[in-house]
């Protein structure tokens, strides 16, 4: 789908301008967490009207809760904010990250795990190998997991196992994470070395497959490489505005023009990479969005959370855990500047499993429209996955 040139987003009135900026002030200033509670300060905001009718999808994320053990069962709290999401449908990672040593095994598993919670809860969970799967689950009111890697490494140099994995379901293939595999760099290789004659390769299988390639994670280089290598539209599915927050997870407005250009589209996350120092908000998401469409165009933007539908219980157990996971990414060279102990993930004024229903919300009375918010929520995911899946 070619690019549509959209205009920044504009109010209705200079009222609706100067309230919706003195809501996102208050947002700014206040209190992330009383002290007393650990609990986020700002109450969740009015949910946008037309959000029980829309194709909502997280393009990563999925059900659970930060602090449960992994591979447990989903609880009776996870299940019910599952159903007070709203959403349709969420790209859910299946594959390890990092090492080839560990990560086929580690995929194999996950799969099986999240075979066995959708068997288990058949009326809360579906399982999309295709669009039509996508209009079910909304019809049905269930949430449909899309399995996608966040690595390579699990299809080690076998092109091979790119058919055995879509036999188990996986749709989406990000071909690099931070560090450098045998596809081409991630974000955090200085080299910045680009794809390699094995990645052109696997791209090639990904696009006769009618597969989705997906470019978070990946260095600028072979990012820009994979698009121009691409037959079929790419998506990015989580990562932020470089011309914002100078950050390597973060994609340059070159990136985001040809990711749009080649008809893709860009998911925009709610992580700490937002802003260059200290605690984002919704201010700070809804800045990235208005950036991402003032240079794709509105057609080519989504969100794409990097987090988990259930909301971040803010205590001082959350904070040891969440200590203990940037030090192991550190110690494993996975971890990227702006991941710090004392900045979190998640956004404390949309730490709600309805998360995407409040912004949806805050997108209205930013002037945005309801088309456009549609498109922003899930819309231009769905026609997207639609268009790559397509048989």
């Amino acid at each position: 789908m070619p690019r549509r040139n959209a205009p920044a987003p504009s109010m209705s009135t200079d009222l609706q301008r100067r309230r919706w900026l003195a809501a996102m002030a208050a947002l700014a200033t206040a209190p992330l967490w009383p002290v007393a509670s650990g609990i986020a300060a700002t109450e969740p905001k009015r949910i946008w009207p037309g959000y029980a009718q829309a194709m909502v999808i997280d393009a990563l994320g999925g059900p659970g809760e930060y602090e449960a053990d992994p591979y447990a069962a989903l609880s009776d709290k996870a299940l019910e904010d599952v159903r007070r999401s709203g959403l349709c449908a969420v790209n859910v990672t299946v594959s390890g990250v990092g090492s080839y040593a560990r990560n086929a095994d580690e995929t194999l598993r996950n799969i099986a795990y999240w075979n066995a919670q959708t068997a288990a809860h058949p009326d809360r969970l579906l399982l999309v190998r295709g669009a039509d799967d996508l209009a079910e689950a909304r019809r049905s009111a269930r949430l449909g997991l899309i399995y996608g890697f966040q690595d390579a490494t699990p299809i080690g140099e076998d092109l091979g196992l790119v058919e055995r994995y879509q036999q188990l379901g996986v749709r989406v293939f990000q071909l690099t994470y931070n560090r450098r595999n045998l596809v081409g760099d991630g974000c955090l290789e200085p080299g910045n070395a680009g794809l390699s004659r094995f990645g052109h390769a696997l791209i090639d299988e990904l696009n006769q497959r009618r597969l989705l390639v997906d470019l978070s994670h990946a260095g600028e280089r072979t990012t820009r490489e994979a698009i121009a290598r691409s037959k079929s539209p790419i998506a990015i599915t989580h990562t932020g505005c470089a011309a914002l927050a100078d950050l390597p997870r973060n994609k340059t407005d070159t990136e985001l023009r040809a990711l749009a250009d080649k008809g893709g589209v860009v998911g925009i996350y709610l992580m700490p990479f937002l802003r260059l120092k200290g605690q984002p908000g919704a201010a700070d998401l809804i800045a990235h969005i208005d950036h991402a469409i003032r240079i794709c165009g509105e057609d080519h933007v989504g969100i794409g959370s990097d987090g988990t539908i259930s909301p971040i219980r803010f205590d001082d157990e959350f904070r040891r855990k969440h200590a203990e996971d940037v030090a192991s990414r550190r110690a494993r060279g996975i971890s990227a500047p702006g991941e710090e102990t004392d900045v979190y993930t998640f956004l404390p004024d949309l730490n709600s499993a309805d998360r995407l229903g409040v912004l949806a919300g805050l997108l209205s009375q930013h002037g945005y429209s309801d088309a456009r918010i549609g498109k922003v929520i899930g819309g231009n995911f769905a026609r997207l996955f639609g268009e790559v899946w397509k048989p």
